[in-house]
């Protein structure tokens, strides 16, 4: 089940969904809870002021959405589509928080096995480069 979705009358047996569960998990953190436990670490060090939960909810969030969009594009072009076009979940992520979310799904793409993951600063800066993919709104006083 998708974070996004929301799903009031599902009917499953327990194992169904126990199963359902474990199947999320191992999408969401492959490595087990070393991964976790260094994701929600890096989250909090990027977001002092929030708790575990309000920082994994979005993560797992533009991880389902990268993930789902990346098998048919670009990385590139899906980061694109992700900060410019997908306006359903930018509630949920924030606009202004959306390139560092993204940047840490980008960093966990890459982390391996070993868990090992950017600085809190080095995600700051490759936020940086994905908010510069951003494409601005043509106001009503702009050229083209």
């Amino acid at each position: 089940m998708a974070l996004g979705e929301l799903q009031i009358f599902k009917w499953q047996s327990k194992s169904a969904a126990e199963a359902e569960q474990e199947r999320y998990a191992k999408w969401a953190f492959p490595y087990g809870e070393k991964q976790k436990e260094a994701i929600s670490k890096l989250l909090l060090e990027l977001f002092p002021k929030e708790s575990v939960a309000t920082t994994l909810v979005p993560f797992l969030t533009a991880k389902e959405l990268f993930d789902e969009r990346r098998k048919n594009n670009s990385e590139e072009d899906t980061l694109d589509f992700l900060l410019n076009q997908l306006k359903k979940y930018k509630r949920l992520i924030g606009v202004k928080r959306m390139p560092t979310y993204l940047a840490v799904v980008v960093a966990d793409r890459y982390a391996g096995e070993d868990c090992v993951y950017p600085s809190a600063d080095e995600i700051r800066a490759k936020a940086e480069v994905i908010e510069a993919m951003r494409v601005p709104k043509k106001g009503f006083f702009s050229k083209g």
